[in-house]
């Protein structure tokens, strides 16, 4: 029995290969790392809904209960028979931490072998103040049936993309009750610009801005989006660390910025990494209209930007006399470069938007 649970958890290589290319072409709108946040809920007597937007899938305690019942990592509901209230579901309102056009969804019920919902529903709308009675909601996912113990991946066709509506908020609505571990909102960041005030410089590569992490040459410590996340990195797995070459490198991360903009001031960050910082980087940039940087597409011309510096441990680097490009120099993308490999926890790049 424990076995066939296993294997129902295991991703298809179809669904495997789905997964990554959501997370290599989106950004999770939800996750509370880039300020997703839990609102509101019909129910969450057994587990606590701030449990859905957590990094990583639920996992499982055997001996571990509450007053409650069985503590579980995730939200979840009390059984519905028999409740004189007549509701036939529960919901939860989330804050997209990253406003944005929503694309996918991974509804990942892991370890709620017994107690998963039987269907799912998302709702979006567009909202500055926090939702009530008078938000207007848009079905974008139709109650759809899910499996228990399983990533439930959703992927929205063409016309429930809703004319690249930018949403603000989602209201995830689980038939009849039961438990959902994490649930993932893949989509696209839309930034209003009119936020920043004039000649302010912008972080271009914070992905709350819209910048993507789009190619490294490793990552077998940790993943490339945490170069880009918001705040410094909490622990070591909390950047972007490569294997160990053998040799003399670099590795490097190429970014898309959040909009074509000059780089007048650099921040390199190697908190935590006391041990296995790289020993110097390099950051260049140029103009491209594709975001193909891959071995076969069309060669681009890299400018450098910042020539080899020295870096050390756990150490916030900044960095202005160094860039030797002219201050109102455009750029679509940067490539990082660290000499021979390491661990980097964030970058930043500061400057103006162009156009």
């Amino acid at each position: 029995m424990i076995e066939d649970w296993l294997a129902q958890n295991k991703l298809s290589a179809e669904d495997a290969t789905l997964e990554q290319k959501l997370k290599n072409q989106y950004v999770d709108l939800a996750s509370e790392r880039v300020g997703g946040e839990t609102l509101s809920c019909s129910d969450d007597f057994f587990a606590e809904m701030e449990n859905l937007l957590k990094v990583g899938r639920g996992i499982f305690i055997e001996d571990k209960f509450t007053e409650r019942g069985k503590w579980m990592d995730g939200w979840e509901s009390r059984r519905s028979y028999g409740r004189n209230n007549g509701r036939d579901s529960d919901w939860c309102i989330i804050r997209l931490g990253i406003s944005g056009v929503i694309r996918a969804f991974d509804i990942d019920t892991n370890y709620f072998r017994g107690n998963a919902p039987e269907k799912v529903s998302v709702e979006a709308c567009v909202s500055e103040v926090q939702p009530n009675e008078d938000t207007v909601w848009q079905t974008i996912l139709t109650a759809t049936d899910v499996k228990a113990h399983s990533q439930n991946l959703f992927v929205l066709d063409s016309e429930k993309k809703l004319n690249n509506t930018a949403f603000t908020h989602v209201r995830l609505t689980m038939f009849p009750d039961g438990g959902i571990a994490r649930f993932r909102v893949y989509g696209e960041a839309e930034v209003n610009w009119n936020d920043f005030v004039d000649g302010e410089l912008i972080d271009l590569a914070s992905i709350k801005n819209g910048a993507k992490a789009l190619l490294v040459s490793d990552m077998f410590f940790s993943d490339k989006n945490n170069l880009i996340m918001p705040g410094r990195g909490a622990n070591m797995g909390d950047g972007w660390e490569t294997k160990r070459r053998r040799d003399p490198g670099p590795d490097w991360s190429i970014v898309k910025l959040a909009a074509t903009g000059t780089v007048n001031k650099v921040i390199i960050d190697t908190c935590h990494f006391k041990g296995n910082f790289p020993d110097t980087f390099m950051l260049e940039g140029c103009i491209s209209d594709s975001d193909d940087f891959t071995a076969g597409a069309a060669p681009v011309t890299w400018t450098e930007i910042i020539p080899s510096t020295k870096l050390y441990a756990h150490r916030e680097h900044l960095f202005t006399k160094e860039i030797v490009v002219a201050k109102d120099q455009p750029f679509t993308h940067v490539r990082l470069s660290i000499f021979p490999d390491g661990g980097i926890s964030r970058m930043r790049v500061f400057g103006k938007r162009q156009g």
